[in-house]
């Protein structure tokens, strides 16, 4: 045994770095104790996770920006921590950014569901001796994943890519969805950031595309229901879809939207 889950926040999930919505920031926390790119840990949305440490560990907090405390401590952000038997990590409302994310030395067992209270969590075994110290130098390395929160205050701005149905939308359409302001939806999840604005106009064939053979979908695609409100898949998207695919979110962009907040302005920059 590893951790007791205390309080598990509004969702906190154990996954990997292929299933993390900011792939960059469990990336990191990863590598600044050692651990494989792979190793899985937890993402923290919005905060309220708190853990009891069972036996000793070290531990890294990436992603969004607010008060992390350790029995009471404040704990550095983007630094490998040392955590002794019988601790208590508690995470504070995300003030930048929505979803933290925690690596733990060695890893942690993966799991499917939402943690629940009294859940316990398994550590790996660390690839060293001993746990890491905190040392800003050991994220020199990997300074280029470093980046803060986004404010909340001013846009996330990502890059777009013609899709494959680009074609069957007139210019008017692309202009406006590259230079009209979205506002991210409070319905957004792990498996779709919904934009708000002023509807996309189909075009005269986009009825044909509609009922076509679903495609198959990748992150980043960036859907045209009926309603004319854009629609980019995340990580837990569908495998295909029938809705037109305007445009492509370019990948070293997408993990911006994963710290995304509903009503936050999101530009795409065709």
């Amino acid at each position: 045994m590893g951790a007791v889950v205390m309080d598990p926040g509004a969702l906190t999930l154990v996954l990997g770095a292929g299933r993390a919505l900011d792939r960059a920031a469990l990336l990191l926390a990863n590598a600044l104790l050692g651990n494989p790119g792979t190793a899985p840990g937890l993402e923290v949305l919005l905060g309220g996770l708190r853990l009891r440490f069972v036996t000793a560990s070290a531990v890294a907090v990436t992603g969004a920006e607010g008060m992390v405390q350790l029995n009471g401590a404040e704990v550095p952000l983007n630094q490998p921590v040392r955590v002794a038997p019988g601790s208590v990590l508690d995470f504070g409302p995300a003030l930048f950014g929505i979803r933290y994310y925690l690596a733990v030395q060695g890893g942690i067992e993966p799991g499917l569901e939402p943690l629940r209270a009294g859940d316990s969590l398994a550590f790996g075994r660390p690839a060293g001796a001993n746990p890491v110290v905190a040392n800003p130098a050991v994220a020199e390395p990997h300074s280029h994943l470093a980046r803060r929160a986004p404010d909340p205050g001013r846009p996330i701005v990502v890059r777009v890519d013609p899709g494959p149905q680009a074609g069957e939308f007139d210019a008017d359409s692309w202009h406006r969805l590259t230079n009209e302001p979205w506002t991210l939806s409070p319905d957004s999840d792990r498996v779709g950031a919904r934009l708000l604005g002023r509807p996309l106009a189909p075009h005269r064939t986009q009825a044909r595309t509609q009922v076509a053979a679903s495609q198959g979908l990748v992150a980043g695609a960036v859907q045209v229901p009926p309603s004319g409100l854009p629609h980019i898949c995340l990580a837990d998207h569908p495998a295909t879809g029938n809705h037109p695919v305007i445009a492509v979110v370019q990948d070293a962009d997408l993990d911006l939207l994963a710290q995304a907040r509903p009503g936050q302005a999101v530009h795409l920059l065709g």
